[in-house]
């Protein structure tokens, strides 16, 4: 059950001088087809190209959001003859952390965002050790796909992406309120079963931007999601974005959940959201339900999440597992934990706990964990075993 991590390098792209941008804009839209900016739009063109991503293969038009988010983008959707993209940028929630579809990086930077590509639907959020740009606020960029009179997909990727709409047309929109954005993202969210097999794209795609929107109200809309009200699986997913995405106000909501979340499948996932966390009390909190959930269930992830976590922190809450927990299974669990650690600290404590626990069961999945270990010290263990 692993989730890839969602952490990486955002950029923001240098604008030109806004005369040569306005004639660059104007040269590319005629190579690539698009119409040549109409009479008093040469200057908007201009002084709207430094926030502009890369956009290409699209007829791009921009406009300028002076009306109510929602009811632009309904506007766009009901007019629209054909399927065509509609795109707007926000400050992205504080890391380095960057977006590009199907992990398209080069460099540290992102490549081409194929909108189109069938297999491009997916967009990830990964690490880079690539250079991070200093100046200036981080921009997320978040894209509609709109056909058949409503949202059908919503995407995000890092303004350093090159989006291909794939011949399609492109709307772009300036001046959007980061407030508005979250708002309507979260109707998609509300709207959406995440948890279902049809495509998550809408739904998932407005979770994933709403946490990167560098907005208190971003954190607000996440905590409407994770109350006991809210479906589960809509639960687990906000749950992550906040260990993942939202810092200090993220480990506040998944401290509460962890303690008032009536589902052991919800604590369970909590326990994931906390270990993904880069809060240092995220240890304190995930030690603390390794004691104290009711769930046997939810001890023993708990335990496995921490080995993956914090090292040598963790070895006196799983070995203590071993000795009290009353629970066989999680007992069996935390000896798998100790696999979990690095050999130096775990493999020790496995030859420990195979000599000198009192429960056979959990004897016997020490030894199979040595066996899988492949360590010197495991293979001296057995052949004394053997030969005593």
């Amino acid at each position: 059950m692993r989730e890839e991590r969602t952490v990486s390098a955002l950029h923001t792209i240098l604008g030109l001088a806004m005369i040569v941008a306005g004639i660059s804009s104007a040269a590319v839209q005629l190579a690539k087809g698009g119409a040549p900016a109409r009479p008093g739009q040469a200057s908007l063109a201009a002084a709207q190209a430094a926030e502009t991503p890369r956009i290409e293969n699209a007829k791009l038009e921009t406009r300028a959001v002076s009306a109510n988010l929602d009811a632009v983008i309904r506007e766009i959707a009901a007019t629209a003859e054909k399927a065509q993209w509609v795109g707007y940028h926000v400050d992205q929630v504080a890391g380095e952390r960057g977006v590009c579809c199907n992990n398209n990086w080069n460099d540290g930077n992102c490549g081409t965002c194929r909108l189109e590509k069938e297999n491009g639907g997916t967009t990830n959020t990964t690490h880079t050790d690539g250079n991070v740009k200093l100046e200036g606020a981080r921009q997320l960029v978040v894209l509609y796909r709109v056909a058949a009179k409503q949202v059908a997909k919503i995407r995000v990727a890092s303004d350093d992406c090159t989006l291909d709409a794939g011949g399609l047309a492109f709307v772009w929109l300036t001046g959007v309120k980061p407030t508005e954005s979250v708002a309507l993202l979260a109707t998609y969210v509300r709207g959406s079963g995440l948890e279902d097999h049809g495509d998550p794209s809408v739904g998932n795609g407005a979770l994933t931007a709403i946490a990167l929107h560098a907005d208190a109200s971003a954190d607000r809309a996440l905590d409407s999601f994770v109350k006991p009200e809210q479906r589960e699986g809509l639960r687990r997913q906000a749950a992550f974005w906040m260990g993942a995405a939202r810092g200090k106000a993220g480990l506040a909501a998944l401290q509460h959940m962890a303690k008032t979340d009536p589902s052991s499948e919800v604590r369970a996932h909590v326990a994931f959201a906390l270990s993904v966390s880069h809060e240092a009390e995220a240890v304190d909190e995930m030690i603390r339900m390794a004691h104290d959930d009711t769930s046997s269930h939810v001890r023993g992830q708990v335990l496995f999440w921490l080995a993956q976590k914090a090292g040598k922190r963790a070895v006196g809450t799983i070995t203590g597992a071993i000795d009290n927990d009353p629970d066989t299974d999680v007992k069996k669990k935390a000896v798998f934990a100790l696999s979990q650690l690095p050999k130096d600290e775990g493999v020790p404590k496995l030859i420990e706990v195979a000599q000198n626990n009192r429960n056979p069961a959990v004897r016997k999945q020490a030894m199979f964990w040595l066996g899988q270990s492949n360590d010197p010290r495991a293979l001296q263990f057995f052949e004394k075993v053997l030969t005593q």
